[in-house]
């Protein structure tokens, strides 16, 4: 099964991707991860076509059964908080309307999820994200690490899932 992360954002909307074996829930691995970035130059409208557009081209490629995406709860920049959320809405369109379940993940439901305590870092969710999936070299930028988070996360909410950071599901 495949499942689709995304941290979004419009100029940089990390993705992950992840596989998990119907047969052995317990082994998840890394198939992609990446940012998905669009011209702060462009007109907004042709900005948020062209998110869309990438991110139906991820579900094309990699047909996840279900996206995770975190969710915007608050910022201090309003215009940030604004692009973030409307990038969140494209993902979320982009995922239903090609048939994936979405779900959605405060930040620190997502921390919890994968490093154990929902004030950790960003430096201690990248060493987990590292950890947890095997990964030699720390993803970059950020935004794709934080997205393969976004969904081990949802790996690890799912009912009959694995549990992370040593926490019973």
């Amino acid at each position: 099964m495949f499942v689709l992360g995304i941290d979004p954002g419009l100029s940089r909307c990390g993705y992950g991707i992840l596989e998990q074996d119907k047969k052995n829930s317990k082994t998840i691995k890394a198939v992609a991860a990446g940012v998905i970035r669009t011209s702060p130059k462009t007109d907004l409208a042709i900005r948020l076509a062209e998110l869309q557009e990438e991110i139906r081209s991820l579900i094309s490629e990699y047909k996840p059964e279900e996206v995770a995406i975190e969710r915007v709860l608050f910022q201090v920049n309003v215009s940030s908080a604004m692009s973030t959320g409307q990038a969140a809405g494209v993902a979320m369109v982009a995922a239903a309307t090609s048939g994936c379940t979405v779900n959605l993940y405060s930040p620190n439901e997502v921390k919890l999820a994968v490093a154990g305590w929902g004030g950790a870092d960003k430096q201690q969710m990248e060493h987990m994200v590292q950890t947890l999936l095997s990964i030699d070299q720390p993803l970059r930028p950020v935004d794709a690490a934080d997205a393969v988070a976004v969904a081990l996360c949802h790996l690890a909410m799912r009912p009959s899932s694995f549990t992370l950071a040593g926490r019973a599901q």
